[in-house]
């Protein structure tokens, strides 16, 4: 309980601070080199590269915005921004991740209506559909890694896979299921 409220707490209460620019330039970066999918580029750049969050504070702040309706990589910067610099940081690190890919889709989104009849195009959105899932399951096992420590975590995983991903349970039946239940474990084995 007491990593999810730090993982909560402003910069400011728990380490030097961050500026705004800093926390535009790290979204937009974020938005500019992850499109298609920032997850990883996202926890790449939190975690390793500018430490601004541990890898269990990234892996915690994920799981709540996760649980939050929206996009997660949006509620993870708006998040991110909040515990730097309040409501400005949340608006800055949003406006940074988006401006670009924004005007990046509309942009291809346009010659994507001219050309998607070619056999080279229709090759290449195959190819950039291969790669974002290797990045995707890159990014599971590096998200999962604080959890080797934690066996209770790890079955606790492994059961809401087996439950979503391959019963195939909705997700929201899923969630008012596994979340108290999940509560109630970590409850249990806290430290």
């Amino acid at each position: 309980m007491k990593r999810l409220a730090a993982v909560g707490a402003k910069r400011s209460e728990i380490g030097p601070s961050v500026s705004l620019a800093a926390l535009f330039a790290g979204f937009f970066r974020i938005g500019m080199i992850g499109f298609g999918g920032v997850l990883p580029w996202a926890r790449r750049m939190l975690v390793e590269q500018r430490k601004w969050l541990t890898a269990q504070e990234f892996t915690d702040l994920l799981a709540l915005c996760q649980f939050l309706p929206g996009p997660n990589v949006v509620n993870l910067a708006v998040a991110v921004g909040w515990r730097y610099a309040g409501v400005a940081g949340s608006v800055v690190c949003f406006t940074g991740l988006i401006a670009a890919p924004m005007a990046i889709v509309i942009g291809l989104g346009a010659v994507y209506s001219r050309y998607a009849q070619l056999t080279v195009v229709q090759h290449g959105f195959a190819a950039m559909a291969a790669a974002a899932s290797g990045l995707v399951l890159s990014t599971a096992f590096k998200i999962a890694a604080p959890l080797r420590s934690r066996p209770v975590g790890i079955a606790t995983a492994a059961i809401t896979f087996a439950i979503v991903g391959l019963v195939h349970v909705p997700l929201l039946l899923a969630l008012i299921v596994l979340v108290p239940v999940s509560i109630w474990i970590a409850w249990c084995y806290r430290e």
